[in-house]
């Protein structure tokens, strides 16, 4: 009896597990390796390519700095290294350049001037920048236009680009120059810009000049076309046929009034490092050795091809001439009847 009681308890807690397929356990182990494998596969490749991306970077940052040039102290400030937005200045990336604005006042021979500096290899002139009055609207678009010439970005037919060792601008007194001078000063002082002043000494014959300009932008004598300045004699003959009337009434307070506003400009801008030039002197050498000095570009011979317009005595370029003479005669005007020069 108690070996059936036995054989009874055997059977009910004793249970039998089926036995599973050798197949089936195999692909388990398969599909959880090939899992582990792929996990680790890609920790691995983002630790590769975390180092590689730091290492590509590291390289891109180091850059070769351009060699201490061989200047004065004081001169420092007016040396830059310009990196336009535009190109890539290559092999001319550490060549100096200086900044300067050249100052003047219509007919004072200033378009002659820059057409003799951009004859320069070096140098590059972008004319009057600041004849398009949204540009001198305020300080902001004035500032923003400056950076954009002096950065190299400003592109014209006078611009040498890579390596330009001088770049400026031609500059009226009367197109925001005075109206925002302070502003104009501290940008120029703390940009390191240099100013070359160019002036008139004669001043009737600078009227002669701005009176003839202002009737032929209206009458078009040549051939229905203005030209402020020209390239051949015969168009110099035909514009100088014109003889302006002088009133003769307004004659002294309008060179007063040029004698004040040249003052101011020399008085505004005095602050700044300058050269003060006349067109008279010009005229008479045009090598502008100064100016090259001043500007630190090697010495070249400049060459321009505009033609002189007005020339000879002003009696014959005048048409109420004995009133002219009538009115400046005893004044300290006087000396502008008769001062001439010869190109």
């Amino acid at each position: 009896m108690a070996d059936d009681l036995c054989s009874f308890a055997k059977d009910i807690f004793v249970i039998k597990v089926p036995k599973k397929s050798p197949l089936v356990l195999r692909m388990i182990v398969l599909v959880f390796a090939m899992v582990c494998g792929v996990y680790i596969c890609s920790i691995c490749l983002k630790q590769i390519s975390t180092h590689s991306k730091a290492g590509y970077l590291n390289v891109q940052v180091i850059q070769k700095p351009c060699p201490e040039p061989q200047i004065e102290p004081w001169e420092i400030p007016y040396v830059h290294y310009p990196k336009p937005k535009t190109y890539s200045r290559a092999e001319c990336a550490c060549n100096p350049v200086r900044y300067f604005a050249i100052l003047s006042m219509q007919r004072s021979g200033s378009g002659w001037f820059e057409t003799l500096l951009n004859n320069h290899t070096n140098i590059s002139s972008n004319g009057e920048i600041f004849s398009v009055k949204v540009r001198r609207s305020n300080t902001s678009t004035i500032v923003e236009t400056l950076d954009k010439i002096y950065r190299l970005d400003w592109l014209s037919s006078a611009s040498k680009n890579e390596c330009t060792a001088a770049v400026g601008l031609k500059w009226m007194l009367n197109q925001g120059l005075m109206q925002h001078h302070a502003d104009i000063v501290e940008y120029f002082n703390t940009r390191g810009v240099s100013v070359i002043f160019l002036f008139r000494r004669n001043l009737l014959r600078r009227m002669i000049s701005v009176l003839a300009n202002s009737y032929d932008r209206d009458v078009k004598l040549l051939n229905g076309t203005h030209k402020s300045h020209v390239h051949s004699p015969h168009e110099a003959e035909i514009l100088a046929n014109y003889k302006p009337i002088i009133n003769a009434t307004l004659l002294k307070s309008n060179l007063k009034q040029v004698e004040e506003t040249t003052d101011k400009a020399l008085e505004y801008f005095k602050s700044t490092r300058h050269i003060i030039l006349y067109y008279e002197d010009v005229v008479k050498n045009h090598t502008l050795i100064d100016v090259q000095h001043f500007l630190k570009v090697p010495l070249r011979e400049l060459k321009s091809r505009q033609v002189k317009i007005h020339k000879g005595s002003l009696s014959n370029q005048i048409k109420n001439w004995d009133d002219v003479q009538k009115t400046l005669k005893g004044t300290h005007y006087e000396n502008f009847l008769h001062s001439d020069y010869r190109k």
